[in-house]
């Protein structure tokens, strides 16, 4: 049986990249899946202020089994419920909320709350996330990232969100961020499948590129 952690560790180590699909709709759910997923990417995020999003979380967990399929904006404990009862198997919020990281710890998802500063980080990790999210990386740097692992349990993955684009993540992954979460230069609404696509294969071929010794 391939667990949610599974899914996540394995992406990790071939192309750790989170689309993040803000907007989309159930109607889209597959077409947009197809873009993103055909060239690589196993990491889907439907934040939960789009349309429908619990909708098109059950539609691509059941067209994608080998992708780890969940959501974003997840605020509270009673959505991490909704997700799960959806089948999605990732959680992904904007903050720190230890109500949300507990009760996906529980049900066994993987879970990357955003974080900023070491506090948060620490109790993060403590209340059971499987990874964090440095949120928003704008407001951020590479040099936050190298500090935080410096002082991180060692193998704990960061993954900036926010601003990233395939001619900057050279510079964030040399810190050692761990992968990235990307969303408007990837999806916005209204965007055709076709040119998801293309985005899709710029990410992977930035990251395959660059990826270091």
């Amino acid at each position: 049986m391939t667990t949610p952690l599974d899914k996540f560790n394995a992406a990790v180590r071939t192309l750790p990249l989170v689309a993040i699909l803000r907007g989309l709709t159930p109607a889209e759910a597959a077409d947009v899946g197809d873009a993103i997923v055909e060239p690589g990417f196993r990491l889907l995020e439907v934040p939960l202020n789009s349309p429908q999003p619990l909708e098109s979380i059950a539609l691509m967990r059941q067209r994608f089994p080998r992708a780890l399929v969940g959501a974003g904006t997840v605020l509270s404990a009673q959505q991490v419920r909704d997700v799960h009862a959806a089948g999605g198997e990732l959680i992904v919020s904007p903050n720190y909320n230890a109500e949300v990281v507990s009760e996906a710890a529980r049900l066994g998802l993987v879970c990357l709350p955003g974080v900023m500063t070491p506090t948060e980080a620490f109790g993060a990790l403590a209340s059971g996330a499987t990874g964090l999210k440095l949120f928003p990386a704008e407001l951020a740097s590479p040099a936050v990232v190298k500090a935080l692992l410096a002082v991180l349990p060692k193998g704990t993955p960061v993954m900036p969100v926010g601003g990233i684009t395939p001619s900057n993540m050279n510079e964030w992954r040399a810190a050692g961020a761990t992968g990235f979460g990307i969303g408007s230069a990837l999806y916005k609404p209204g965007k055709q499948a076709s040119a998801v696509r293309e985005d899709a294969k710029q990410f992977i071929a930035a990251w395959t590129g660059t990826k270091l010794a």
